[in-house]
């Protein structure tokens, strides 16, 4: 009776375990596991069944499971900085343990690995974004003439400008898109912005912050960039409205411009059919006062 209670507890705690899967998302990735003889899959293929059959029995046992991507690039200088051999599973754990803290990563929620994966990746996305805009703002230094942290600055001027959008939209859900051309690379952050029934909006924190860390580095690098802006409600027309990043202020898009942005395709450059029902128009005034909430980078030399 005794042993029977113990083995009852025991699987009550092991449902209040949180776990995680270290997942190699692509052919290339695993084929660059198989170099370690202690890594037995043969395929790619059968390994991913392999996967989602473990997440469906531990799901069905009361676990909650976070999939993270793993890099076997960011694994190898993992065990050579701590020192660790590769070439063994305890290896791979204390990686993948890792990341579970500071990875891409997503929870398994009985989805299929064909939704989970692209998932993954768009978050492995979002997180390398983040931290190449953060990386580059604080690369950028002090202004030679007022000696102010110009990418300081340029965020304090993006949270005040993120904030005014959000004030002077429309009732509604709101989906924003910022996209910055900034060198070497193009970079892109979304934000989904929900309204609850008392009419108070709600966000994801770390969206929110990411969001304002791209535009910064826009506002900051005076880079040519633009931000759109959906706002949608059950009993109104959905409305598209935009502006673009002039220096370190934001420019009103026309509705034309608006319309063009939303019906040609990004990489073909083809018109596409513009969505019945949608209102593409001119976006609110957000005011005269902007500098006001926050440092306005005007003038920075570098």
């Amino acid at each position: 009776m005794a042993r029977t209670d113990h083995q009852s507890m025991r699987r009550v705690l092991r449902r209040e375990i949180a776990g995680t899967i270290g997942l190699l998302a692509d052919e290339h990735d695993f084929t660059a596991m198989r170099r370690y003889r202690s890594f037995t899959f043969a395929d790619h293929t059968t390994y991913l069944r392999h996967v989602e059959a473990l997440l469906r029995t531990l799901s069905a046992q009361g676990n909650h499971t976070t999939v993270a991507l793993f890099d076997p690039e960011e694994y190898a200088e993992f065990c050579a900085d701590t020192g660790l051999e590769p070439d063994t599973p305890s290896s791979r754990t204390r990686f993948t343990a890792e990341l579970a803290a500071t990875g891409a990563a997503v929870p398994y929620e009985g989805q299929p690995l064909t939704e989970l994966v692209p998932d993954l990746i768009d978050e492995a996305v979002r997180l390398a974004t983040w931290e190449y805009a953060t990386t580059r703002l604080a690369q950028i230094g002090d202004c030679a003439s007022c000696g102010e942290d110009i990418g300081r600055a340029s965020f304090s001027r993006a949270m005040h400008l993120l904030k005014r959008i959000l004030d002077t939209a429309g009732p509604g859900e709101r989906h924003l898109v910022c996209s910055v051309s900034a060198e070497p690379q193009a970079l892109a952050a979304v934000l989904h912005v929900e309204e609850d029934t008392d009419g108070a909006t709600r966000l994801d924190e770390s969206e929110a912050l990411e969001f304002a860390t791209v535009l910064a580095l826009g506002l900051a690098t005076a880079s040519p960039g633009g931000l759109v802006m959906r706002t949608t409600s059950p009993d109104r027309t959905d409305r598209v409205y935009g502006w673009r990043l002039r220096g370190d202020d934001l420019a009103p898009l026309t509705a034309g411009e608006v319309f063009d942005a939303y019906c040609t395709d990004r990489e073909s450059g083809d018109l596409v059919s513009p969505e019945s029902g949608v209102d593409y128009g001119t976006p609110p005034d957000l005011g005269d006062d902007l500098g006001k909430g926050g440092p306005a980078p005007h003038g920075h030399t570098r």
